[in-house]
């Protein structure tokens, strides 16, 4: 913690206090059962303290000038909630029991995304540990967790987090996510977090009352953007890089998601991101560490690889194009943006062989181009998925559509996403068919929560095929309760042996292909249903992809005898591929 520049540091004459706070000349430390003491004025906005007899477990508060008592914004726990006191931890006293774990390479991922309060009924650290050899076994190697930092209230998505160093209390003490990493890293299971460097949440955020935390030369969809290039900048992005490399360093996860960086603005010489992803990845040393972007714009500039095809800055991008394609062959809805993905084989071909469907063509339902080339780039760059958080929490009722969807279609899509050579991704619960639903819930106070009502009933009232009546109460706790998966439900069945099947030949089949695979020669042909795409890979095979994704049968767009099969769903007959086929081949190149 003494190498942090925020939050309470350890010294030899005691717990050093800190706080920017450039908007008042005078702030006060308060600890618990204790009166106020003014702390030092540093300059530059700096108020020190440090406090003899302090020790782990002491609670304390700032006051400003006005009397407001405000938690430290690099709290490292809040045992009371966003407008509670502080408390000091010292996460040196946990003992890791992987020291040499150095993470594993991109191209043996499968992930697995959760929401620790909904994972379990119990919905904390300790209790998620429990289920690790699950993961394991199903194939996983690696989760991607939904944001963890403090939120207001008693559950949340995590995305109205405001004390981005301190895991919500919810889930349990920062020793007990330490333990959920170290457990496991045991398994070999990388572990991802979900962070916001976007927005703050709308309750509990006081940093505003004493640093400039906020600019309006940028707007976002959650109102002003965050000050990354204006004055007194540097310390707030110093606040936000310091955080994703605390994580990395303090808790050694291996990576991030970055929710919504395209909402990230900054106009300095080196933009937060670049910034953030060179510190992160020195600060990790030799040990794998992979950033992962949410980007709406599809800007393939972040995505870029040196002339060995090593990551430049981030590693991967989550690929809506594919889900948009995969969903609506699952489910046949075709409205909102949907219907610019719908039409034919061909989009889905592009998307695998390419990376985007939309490179920056027009695209109708933004009503104006989208995206960037991205044939040049490896497939590992791309996340595929046909579920996540946003794409079931964002329908009125938060149903999975897999849940409710032909077998045969099911089994279909899912074929092609967990063997293509693209990274897959699944959404807890998914691989045993679980119809638990995941709506969005969050947990305010009243007035707050229904304006959320009310933003949440506008929205969907402006969609076609959602009805606003029928949608849950985001902060009904009955909402947040349905959401727990429910592992009594959890039995050996044909689709979830169809997963562990799938994710057994990607192991050995597709892994040890990815890495040096070649990027920019994959090639994709299709005709109405019918659809072939070829990838050229590493040790000189070539992978095939043949599959008819309709309930017709379909003739053959390409040569379909090549190489050796690997993976057969369905089949062929003269010349025509039987409805919701997939075949997976690899032939020498």
């Amino acid at each position: 913690m003494t190498q942090m520049t925020f939050g309470p540091a350890f010294t030899e004459t005691g717990i050093l206090f800190r706080l920017w706070a450039p908007l008042h000349e005078s702030v006060s430390l308060k600890l618990e059962g204790a009166d106020p003491r003014p702390m030092q004025a540093l300059g530059n906005g700096w108020h020190h303290y440090t406090v003899a007899d302090a020790s782990v477990g002491t609670r304390y508060r700032f006051v400003l000038p006005d009397g407001l008592e405000i938690p430290d914004p690099a709290s490292r726990f809040q045992p009371q909630d966003v407008h509670g006191p502080s408390e000091v931890v010292d996460l040196s006293f946990y003992r890791w029991k992987t020291i040499d774990w150095a993470g594993r390479p991109w191209e043996e991922m499968v992930i697995y995304e959760m929401h620790i309060g909904c994972f379990t009924p119990e919905g904390t650290f300790k209790a998620a540990i429990e289920h690790l050899d699950y993961l394991q076994q199903l194939g996983v190697t690696a989760l991607q967790i939904m944001p963890l930092s403090e939120f207001p209230g008693r559950y949340s998505w995590g995305y109205d987090g405001v004390l981005p160093y301190a895991p919500d209390r919810s889930y349990g003490r920062p020793e007990d996510f330490m333990a959920l990493v170290d457990a496991a890293h045991q398994r070999g299971i990388s572990v991802f977090l979900d962070v916001v460097y976007n927005h703050f949440g709308p309750a509990g955020n006081y940093i505003p009352a004493y640093a400039p935390l906020f600019t309006d030369h940028h707007k976002t969809p959650w109102g002003n953007g965050i000050n990354y290039d204006g004055d007194g900048s540097e310390m707030i992005r110093e606040f936000i890089i310091e955080n994703a490399i605390y994580w990395i360093t303090e808790f050694r996860l291996d990576g991030f998601r970055f929710d919504a960086v395209h909402a990230i603005k900054d106009d300095s010489a080196e933009h937060l991101l670049h910034a953030l992803a060179r510190r992160v990845r020195a600060a990790a040393c030799s040990r794998h560490v992979h950033l992962i972007v949410e980007n709406e714009e599809n800007d393939s500039d972040l995505l870029q690889r040196d002339e060995n095809g090593e990551v430049r800055l981030f590693t991967a991008q989550w690929n809506d194009d594919v889900h948009h394609v995969l969903h609506i062959t699952a489910t046949g809805e075709t409205f909102g943006y949907y219907a610019d993905y719908a039409g034919d084989a061909g989009k889905l071909g592009r998307a695998l062989a390419e990376g985007f469907v939309f490179q920056g063509e027009h695209m109708p339902y933004r009503g104006g181009s989208r995206g960037r080339p991205s044939g040049h780039l490896p497939p590992t760059a791309f996340i595929s998925f046909i579920q996540n958080h946003d794409q079931i929490g964002n329908r009125a009722l938060g149903d999975r559509i897999l849940a409710s969807s032909p077998a045969d279609v099911v089994k279909a899509v899912v074929a092609i996403y967990l063997l293509a050579p693209e990274i897959p991704m699944l959404f807890m619960g998914e691989e045993w068919g679980a119809k638990e639903p995941f709506p969005f819930f969050c947990d305010f106070d009243e007035d707050l929560n229904e304006k959320v009502r009310k933003g949440r009933r506008e929205e969907f009232s402006r969609l076609p095929g959602f009805d606003a009546n029928d949608l849950l109460d985001p902060t009904a706790p009955s909402t947040f309760a349905a959401a727990k998966l429910d592992w009594s439900k959890l039995t050996s069945s044909e689709i979830l042996d169809f997963y562990r099947t799938l994710l057994d030949l990607r192991h050995r089949r597709i892994v040890p292909l990815l890495k040096g695979a070649g990027a920019g020669n994959a090639v994709y042909r299709s005709a109405g249903s019918a659809l072939a795409v070829d990838w050229s890979l590493a040790q000189n095979r070539r992978l095939h992809l043949h599959a008819n994704l309709g309930a017709e049968a379909a003739p053959l767009v390409s040569e379909q005898d090549v190489g050796e099969t690997i993976f057969r769903l369905g089949g062929s007959d003269g010349g025509k591929l039987a409805p919701w086929t997939v075949i997976w081949s690899i032939s020498e190149a």
